[in-house]
């Protein structure tokens, strides 16, 4: 599939922070949207794009959302973030309904029964796999705003994490321009900071000194504990923080490899995101 052919895009997982701006990008390069959102009148999508109903765990609920659809965005994971246990279906239907082109958004490094499924389809597929989004900092806006300071654990461990947009901008170009079939793309920023060095950069775009705090391992455990998470979650929580695999603290040229332009730097995030860590917010 190229860019100059006429296609129906569907993104899923359309409010979130990689489909919301896949959405705009594919709009404002003049392809045809359909966005699925399982309560289109709170999605708040932008004009242009056709918001349809459905929920990526039930299959049935997704018949008319493939219909017409050539190309689409999945994403491993529904909304409670578990891994979909229905990829074969989902697979099959798309595959009835003529997708001939899709991207993958993996939620863990494990290979799901959804990308068994997308991987043995007859269709063009490239699994996309950021390392750490940097929308995960805005767990400690209410920390920021309320307290003024940050109580966390494991400051120093390094992480090359990736701007939503730029997951959205190698998705969009996946998805409208040949080359990518077959393909798993790590992606990552352009550096490698530790939880201080975002902290450091937070405290800079809003011009005053935030402490970091750091908890102990048992504390950060107990925290995680108290907050729901389970044994299994705890450990890969703890793997990631103590033994974690080198591409998630290694920049990768993925990103401009694929788009043609270098990845955007953490500050551009702080600095768009400022008024959420903001006392005024």
């Amino acid at each position: 599939m190229t860019t100059g052919e006429a296609t129906t895009v569907l993104v899923c997982g359309a409010t979130g922070n990689v489909g919301r701006p896949l959405v705009e990008r594919l709009l404002a390069e003049g392809h045809r949207v359909r966005a699925l959102t399982r309560d289109p009148a709170r999605a708040g999508l932008p004009v242009g794009a056709e918001v349809a109903r459905g929920d990526l765990t039930d299959t049935a609920s997704l018949v008319e959302v493939f219909a017409g659809v050539t190309a689409a965005h999945l994403i491993g994971f529904g909304g409670d973030h578990a891994p979909l246990r229905n990829g074969p279906e989902l697979v099959a239907l798309a595959t009835k309904a003529g997708v001939r082109k899709v991207t993958v958004l993996k939620g863990e490094a494990e290979t799901t029964g959804l990308d068994r499924a997308v991987a043995a389809a007859d269709w063009d597929h490239t699994f996309l796999s950021p390392v750490e989004f940097m929308s995960n900092s805005l767990e400690w806006a209410t920390q920021i705003r309320e307290t003024g300071q940050i109580v966390d654990g494991f400051a120093d461990v390094k992480s090359a994490m990736v701007h939503e947009a730029d997951i959205a901008s190698v998705a969009a170009t996946v998805l409208t321009t040949d080359g990518h079939a077959g393909k798993e793309y790590w992606l990552t920023g352009p550096e490698a900071l530790t939880a201080r060095d975002r902290l450091a950069a937070i405290a800079a775009v809003l011009g005053r000194d935030i402490p970091f705090v750091e908890l102990g391992r048992d504390e950060i455990v107990a925290r995680w504990r108290a907050q729901g998470h389970g044994d299994e979650d705890i450990e890969f929580f703890l793997a990631m923080r103590t033994t974690p695999p080198e591409v998630a603290y290694t920049p990768l040229p993925t990103v401009e490899q694929v788009t043609g332009h270098p990845p955007r730097t953490y500050d551009q995030w702080v600095r768009a995101h400022e008024t959420l860590f903001s006392p005024e917010a």
